[in-house]
């Protein structure tokens, strides 16, 4: 019987957190197998085997969710190089992980704290035509928006930004789940990332994210969008010479998440930025 582990990733103290199961030694495993996996836990779940090519990458992850391979999955990758590195199987360092995205670095610290690299935005306007029926998927009128062009922005995957008034707005949203995946099929994205800054804090923002086609409505916590989502602020002008946001998701779930992203060093610029958050280990009962 294949051996799955399961940690929370991005979770605020013993709570909160996305789950993430994992399987350490999954070199013999079809591809139907991991996804079956998956399925069965509900959430996504990260995948460990040797790389393609040594020379270019120390470990391989793979990812799947009930429903499809996924090429990337930030909280997944973060907190399998975590529980690698608790394991005692990675030491503190630089390690280099092959995905079907590209390679991924990851950074464990002396205490076992990880952070994981991902790439440079690209940055797409949508199509002023979506504009309306995003409001009309969300169930939100033209003022719960910001007066901001609705962009998609892409580290590993594509996520569409909504910028909204206000964090109630947020966490009141009630999507038409039914519309949703035809919606982001048009926009060429992998799903749907409103957000606010919270109103105390402006280095802080809040969060939700409903993917397309995953095999569940909502995610506790999405390092990809988060990423893309610090990209898309700097592409509005939104955050000055700030380097860091934090990501607050998951608390209409009644799962609360926080993430971080840093931009690299200007001498590291090729890394793009880092993701960053606690992992803890959890009880999948």
């Amino acid at each position: 019987m294949t051996a799955v582990e399961h940690v929370n990733v991005f979770c605020i103290g013993a709570r909160g957190g996305n789950p993430a199961p994992v399987v350490l030694n999954a070199d013999r495993m079809t591809s139907d197998e991991m996804r079956s996996i998956a399925a069965a836990c509900g959430h996504e779940a990260g995948f460990v085997m040797a790389p393609s090519d040594k020379q270019k990458a120390d470990l391989q992850y793979r990812f799947f969710v009930p429903l499809a391979e996924m090429d990337m999955c930030g909280h997944g990758t973060l907190g399998t190089t975590w529980l690698l590195a608790k394991k005692g199987q990675l030491k503190p360092g630089e390690v280099r992980i092959e995905t079907k995205s590209g390679i991924v670095r990851g950074r464990i610290s002396d205490t076992g704290a990880v952070a994981i690299s991902q790439p440079p935005a690209t940055i797409t306007a949508v199509d002023a035509s979506h504009r309306t029926e995003i409001i009309a998927v969300l169930g939100i009128a033209e003022k719960d928006l910001l007066d901001l062009p609705l962009i998609n922005a892409t580290t590993s995957r594509t996520k569409t930004l909504i910028p909204l008034a206000s964090p109630n707005v947020l966490n009141e949203l009630k999507p038409d789940f039914t519309r949703l995946q035809s919606l982001c099929e048009r926009l060429g994205s992998t799903g749907l990332y409103p957000f606010a800054c919270d109103l105390e804090d402006e280095r802080t923002y809040h969060a939700r994210q409903f993917p397309a086609a995953s095999g569940f409505p909502e995610d506790a916590a999405t390092g990809v969008a988060a990423t893309a989502l610090l990209y898309g602020l700097k592409h509005w002008g939104l955050i000055g010479l700030r380097r860091t946001i934090r990501v607050r998701q998951g608390e209409a779930m009644g799962c609360p998440s926080r993430l971080a992203v840093t931009l690299a060093d200007h001498a590291d610029e090729a890394a793009g930025c880092w993701l960053s958050g606690e992992v803890r280990m959890s009880d999948p009962h």
